[in-house]
């Protein structure tokens, strides 16, 4: 076989590949914090109706004012690249260099602020789905990536909970059941046409996929499971507010100032053995707010906030991790703590932009499992918010697009 003939069939093996392969969300180096990437609610999610903007900012901790480039991939239903053309899902070009940046003002620890909004002068989107936004340095490595659904409004998704019939999780799990109104949108067969995504708090890796309706009535999908779209209801996110330097709050035991503050949190307790109390919570997630400053993306202080957990036999040799929105519930070394033996806890330092917090613990087994939790335990009456997503691909369509969200909260929990 001739060398070139050989060359393409290993470039269209890898291009095959490419394209069938999930894009599972890349997270940061360690110099590249407080990621927030929302719509234009609070949520740093972003779930936005075709021709709304989205909003990327980050902080290189490095302050060197490097260049960094995005790229924006559409994906399809299992978030593998769909079969579209860049061309036929943007509108302008993409690996453009994110030219909105400043230094941070006054702080102890240097950084860079990058702002980034979709759509701007160089591009935009065209079709709904979800989409992929991948971050580059100025070598072409790629940093980090951030998952977005854009969506039409074009029908109605109505959603409850309810606490599981399954009598061996009655007081642990909870169960969404919705409906899809299609009037006036023409569905043939919404066994094969339509599919939905069910993602408890935004997190996806936990999101329940291939739900079939159980039955038509008139116009409406019915969707009235109970096992297959039930959620292990976990517990209230723990929660720190450093928004003010020098004084400590409820979760802060003391604070001390080093070549940045340090931030100690009070000592954390086992909860899976206790009875539930309500907490309010942001669902995992954060806001960067400060009282020495009025612009939080340059004024705001990075800090170092010390966590404690007791040991436990139930954990034994396993490994802990401090998770949340922060770090997109990633399990790396610089979250995993480290068990101190005159204290007979385990700790972990971690810096943290200036703000409200909500964070968890969880343990990695030794067999790689998850034990999401251990420590927090789980409970039926648990605030949890999920989101429903209408995925929708007519015959010979080349994507699957999105024509309708849907919210239900477990505030309102019934039997």
């Amino acid at each position: 076989m001739p060398h070139c003939v050989k060359q393409f069939y290993v470039l269209f093996f890898i291009v095959q590949f490419t394209l069938g392969q999930e894009q599972v969300e890349v997270n940061p180096p360690e110099n590249i914090k407080t990621i927030i990437f929302r719509g234009e609610t609070e949520d740093q999610f972003p779930i936005v109706q075709l021709g709304e903007p989205i909003f990327l900012t980050f902080d290189d901790l490095t302050a060197n004012e490097q260049d960094y480039y995005y790229k924006i991939v559409h994906c399809d239903y299992d978030w593998a690249p769909s079969q579209l053309l860049k061309s036929q899902y943007l509108d302008g070009m993409d690996n453009q260099r994110i030219i909105d940046y400043e230094n941070s003002y006054t702080t102890l620890q240097p950084y860079s602020n990058y702002r980034l909004t979709i759509p701007n002068n160089e591009v935009s989107l065209k079709v709904d789905g979800n989409y992929v936004l991948e971050v580059y340095n100025m070598f072409g490595d790629l940093q980090f990536t951030r998952r977005f659904v854009v969506y039409r409004d074009l029908v109605s998704v109505g959603g409850v909970v309810k606490r599981s019939r399954d009598f061996g999780f009655l007081n642990e799990r909870q169960s969404v059941q919705f409906t899809i109104n299609t009037a006036g949108f023409p569905v043939v067969n919404p066994r094969t046409e339509v599919k939905v995504a069910l993602i408890q708090n935004y997190y996806w890796p936990k999101a329940k996929f291939n739900i079939k309706p159980q039955f038509t009535r008139g116009q409406e999908l019915v969707y009235r499971y109970d096992k297959e779209t039930s959620f292990m209801g976990g517990n209230e996110f723990l929660n720190f507010d450093t928004k003010d330097l020098r004084a400590p709050s409820f979760a802060i035991s003391k604070i001390e100032f080093k070549e940045l503050y340090h931030h100690y949190l009070f000592t954390n307790d086992y909860r899976f053995d206790r009875p539930y109390t309500y907490f309010p919570d942001i669902n995992g997630d954060f806001a960067v707010r400060t009282l020495q400053g009025t612009d939080v993306d340059r004024e705001a202080e990075y800090t170092k906030v010390h966590f404690s957990l007791p040991y436990s036999s139930d954990i034994g040799l396993d490994d802990v991790y401090v998770i949340g929105k922060f770090n997109n519930y990633d399990l790396n070394e610089e979250n995993k703590m480290v068990y101190n033996d005159e204290t007979a806890n385990f700790e972990l330092e971690y810096p943290f932009k200036q703000g409200f917090y909500n964070y968890k613990y969880v343990v990695k087994r030794e067999d790689g499992t998850l034990d999401s939790n251990l420590v927090s335990g789980d409970f039926h009456f648990t605030e949890n918010n999920y989101l429903i997503l209408v995925y929708y691909r007519d015959f010979g369509d080349l994507y699957d697009g999105i024509i309708g969200i849907g919210t239900a909260n477990s505030r309102t929990i019934t039997n």
